[in-house]
């Protein structure tokens, strides 16, 4: 990998600052992205010294305009990157319904909008160039209705959904997406939600080297969605197949039968 460049986005600590020592220890240089210019410094100094690859920091914040577009402007000029992990994101305390959409908002703006400007952008580089590798962090809540904040959960959906549009639309670009579903994983995000990861059930819970190794090993193996955690993909397939399965008929132009008692007759 002497001649990849990957821009990390989220890279202070947790799964991006994980991705920068992997990706180091393959040979790749590095642009690492986060808001804490001090900690992207130490970490930039680490890697350069122990595995002799060139680190760059990008300190920005990709919830204000103007930090998402110094990244923007770096994937979009800079013609040596060739990654792009789209790793930033951030949870929310409590319910959807009684949370501060405040912080319900910026989240989105985090986990969705920051992410979908810099994928577009990566996007039209790379294919292009015809190469490069996207991959877009999601996480099994995408596949959950049924528990956390809600909004957290369905930007975790756009997050699955867009990369498997992503995966049709560059399918003969030379261009690989892979979207990443982590479960509960050991990072700092529980602590800036406000709540403690010892409280979590050790059974349940990934570390974050593990988390990433799978990861990378599930992109060396030509996956598309990579659930780390999971043991037999062919659940994975069934979940798919049962959602190919109502496609055709998810828009006719009569209503279902079970309607039909309640339809006005002309």
């Amino acid at each position: 990998m002497s001649q990849q460049l990957a821009l990390i986005t989220g890279a202070s600590s947790g799964i991006g600052a994980t991705y920068a020592k992997q990706l180091a220890a393959r040979g790749s240089n590095l642009i690492l992205v986060a808001r804490d210019a001090a900690r992207l410094d130490a970490l930039a100094q680490s890697l350069s010294k122990e595995f002799s690859i060139d680190v760059a920091v990008l300190a920005a914040d990709l919830t204000h305009p103007e930090g998402l577009h110094k990244v923007d402007k770096e994937l979009r000029e800079n013609q040596q990157i060739t990654w792009l992990v789209n790793n930033a994101g951030m949870v929310v305390d409590g319910e959807f319904v009684d949370g501060d959409i405040a912080n319900i908002q910026t989240m989105l703006t985090l986990n969705i909008v920051a992410l979908t400007l810099l994928a577009h952008t990566a996007a039209q580089q790379f294919r292009a160039r015809r190469s490069g590798t996207i991959v877009n962090i999601a996480s099994v809540l995408a596949l959950v209705s049924e528990s956390a904040n809600g909004a957290y959960n369905a930007s975790k959906s756009y997050v699955l959904s867009l990369s498997r549009n992503m995966q049709r639309e560059l399918a003969d670009s030379g261009v690989r997406v892979q979207a990443v579903l982590p479960g509960l994983t050991r990072t700092e995000i529980f602590e800036r939600a406000g709540k403690s990861i010892n409280d979590l059930p050790v059974e349940k819970l990934m570390e974050v080297d593990d988390l990433v190794a799978a990861a990378l090993s599930g992109l060396d193996a030509g996956e598309l969605v990579t659930i780390p955690s999971v043991e037999d993909m062919q659940l994975w397939q069934a979940y798919e197949n049962a959602r190919i399965a109502i496609l055709p008929f998810i828009s006719l132009n009569k209503p279902a039968s079970r309607y039909s008692q309640n339809l006005r007759l002309e």
